[in-house]
């Protein structure tokens, strides 16, 4: 963007190392040494569509989205609410779902692989009883499989509106073929492999998604009382807005999301493709070199 270009260089380098810091932590740099750094092979080439995806700034309203997504299923958010410390610790949880994309995307598959052994030792601890008395268990298959297809089917559609370089249809199924191998090391039961099956497991589940008391107050603390400094509370608004844009109807409507079509159309998106080009130009100069190619 030629405004982007009249910049200067050290602005662009000091957003882009905050933005970093942010989101991959005080341990960013070393994580970044070791996943791009290490020679072996990988899930994923260079080729692959995740890797596309999860490089690209338009992850930042993806993953927003995901949350509130993810967060109707009263199971799921049962046991965010009383196990994640999402509120204690919300860069701490953002740094830790960073690191593991990056790990699984572009690090060794040793290192992919020992990323989902971690996670799936936490899931087995995490158990518990919604208010209403239904057990919980976060390693639950089904449970899992709700997580995971919700958050694909968020990422994907973030980075078609807003992405640098959207995807062709084959190259979409490229991408839930390549989350369906991290999915099913988390314990993921015969994840989707193309954007067609995406679409058939969220409808499969629709029976069973309904906004609870604490996935209202989650998306209360997302869009409203976010832990950010007021000086970029403006420029998360506008990520948060396109979050709940990119929502399907029926979910912003279960958890009370005012979506207006005009000013979605008119404002809202425009804006989204605004910020997210401004996240793509500030955090390019951090980006690693091409990892090793996979074996």
């Amino acid at each position: 963007m030629r405004l982007l270009g009249t910049l200067t260089p050290d602005l662009r380098e000091q957003l882009g190392k905050g933005l970093f810091a942010r989101v991959a932590g005080p341990d960013g740099p070393r994580n970044r040494a070791r996943i791009h750094g290490t020679p072996g092979p990988r899930w994923f080439g260079p080729e692959r569509p995740i890797r596309t995806v999860h490089g690209d700034a338009s992850m930042f309203i993806g993953g927003l989205s995901a949350l509130l997504f993810q967060s109707l299923h009263p199971l799921a958010m049962a046991a965010v609410a009383a196990h994640s410390g999402y509120r204690g610790d919300p860069w701490g949880r953002l740094q830790r779902t960073s690191t593991f994309l990056a790990m699984t995307t572009y690090g060794t598959a040793e290192d992919a692989q020992e990323a989902c052994d971690r996670v799936r030792a936490v899931h087995e601890r995490v158990r518990g009883t919604t208010v209403e008395g239904e057990p919980y268990h976060a390693a639950d298959p089904h449970l899992l499989g709700w997580v995971h297809v919700a958050e694909t089917d968020s990422f994907l559609r973030a980075h078609q509106r807003y992405g640098a370089h959207p995807l062709s249809e084959d190259a979409c199924d490229g991408y839930v073929a390549d989350t369906a191998r991290v999915a099913a090391a988390l314990g993921v039961v015969d994840p989707p492999t193309d954007r067609a099956e995406l679409t058939r497991r969220l409808n499969a589940y629709r029976s069973e998604l309904r906004a609870t008391a604490q996935s209202r107050a989650a998306a209360r603390f997302l869009l409203l009382e976010p832990p950010v400094p007021l000086a970029v509370r403006l420029p998360y608004g506008v990520l948060a807005a396109n979050a709940v844009s990119l929502l399907p109807s029926w979910a912003a409507r279960e958890l009370r999301l005012p979506r207006l079509p005009v000013v979605d159309e008119v404002c809202v998106r425009p804006l989204g493709g605004l910020i997210t080009s401004v996240v793509r130009w500030a955090m390019a100069p951090s980006r690693p070199a091409p990892s090793p190619p996979s074996e």
